[in-house]
């Protein structure tokens, strides 16, 4: 088979990033209208780890190792369940697309501070964008948007926090290589969830429409299987502020197609927390950005 320079991979990488990533926002909100939000994304993401897992060892792609196991259940919980379930839930309770896109765009902020117990020091120019980041987040849970709902803008917080605590954690844990270490995350995400969801006693109470059937497929051929072993690519290749650049581009995919489509309005508040949140993550990319990449 012919062999794609990396230059073409990781402009196709960050372009999933980007674009996709920025419309599983709309998918989400159109799949919890007739989906359990913890059953929706368990389904997604075990449908998904299984289709990548079955392909790969149909490749010949070993299996994971039970230390890379344990990480691949780690990880999942953390990015897995807390992040893209947190955000899962925080729309079926009413949040708009682009709010909660606002709100995961802050995951930076939460990647220089858990840096910290691996050693690495934010910088002063960080330090600015962590407390712009943060006013951000205030403004943004003043419009009204995140008003009427305190708990979806509570896990609205909880969710980035998690999704950056597994993006630091991982690099220090061992994984298996390539395209398995998304299979087996997003097999051991989609269990979690799912017992989560059987836990917290969710039920069908209709049976999922055409948008919601068209939902679940778009976010688990793109939004997961694409998406996040792109990010997965990126966070072992590039450095982690390029990684996790997507986060000052999202939130303008998902406020564009949820005006556009779903009828969603951005106030004057969530106008003024955008430009404080994305400037934040600037400022904490641009002390790293004279890195070489490895």
């Amino acid at each position: 088979m012919p062999v794609i320079p990396q230059r073409l991979v990781l402009i196709g990488a960050f372009a999933a990033l980007y674009l996709i990533w920025g419309s599983t926002y709309l998918a989400i909100g159109i799949g919890v209208a007739t989906w359990p939000p913890l059953l929706f994304c368990g389904v997604r993401f075990l449908l998904a780890g299984c289709l990548l897992y079955r392909w790969l060892r149909w490749r010949g792609v070993s299996p994971p190792t039970a230390r890379e196991w344990r990480s691949a259940i780690l990880l999942s919980i953390l990015m897995l369940g807390f992040g893209t379930g947190g955000v899962t839930i925080a729309q079926s309770l009413g949040a708009a697309s682009g709010v909660a896109a606002l709100m995961v765009a802050t995951m930076p902020l939460f990647t220089v501070i858990f840096g910290y117990l691996w050693g690495q020091r934010a910088r002063l120019l960080e330090w600015t964008g962590i407390l712009l980041g943060l006013l951000g987040i205030a403004l943004l849970n003043s419009g009204s948007n995140l008003q009427a709902s305190p708990l979806a803008a509570l896990i609205l917080i909880l969710a980035p926090a998690g999704w950056a605590l597994g993006s630091v954690w991982g690099r220090y844990l061992k994984q298996s290589p390539g395209l398995m270490a998304s299979a087996s995350q997003m097999l051991a995400g989609g269990g979690v969830l799912l017992v989560a969801s059987t836990l917290s006693g969710e039920r069908m109470q209709q049976w999922p429409d055409a948008a919601g059937w068209g939902a679940l497929a778009y976010l688990t051929v793109f939004g997961s299987i694409i998406a996040y072993s792109a990010y997965l690519y990126l966070l072992k290749t590039v450095r982690p502020a390029a990684a996790t650049s997507y986060a000052y581009v999202n939130p303008a995919v998902a406020v564009l197609l949820g005006v556009t489509f779903a009828g969603e309005h951005v106030g004057i508040e969530e106008g003024l927390a955008m430009i404080l949140i994305i400037l934040a993550v600037v400022l904490i990319a641009l002390p790293k950005s004279r890195q070489r990449v490895h």
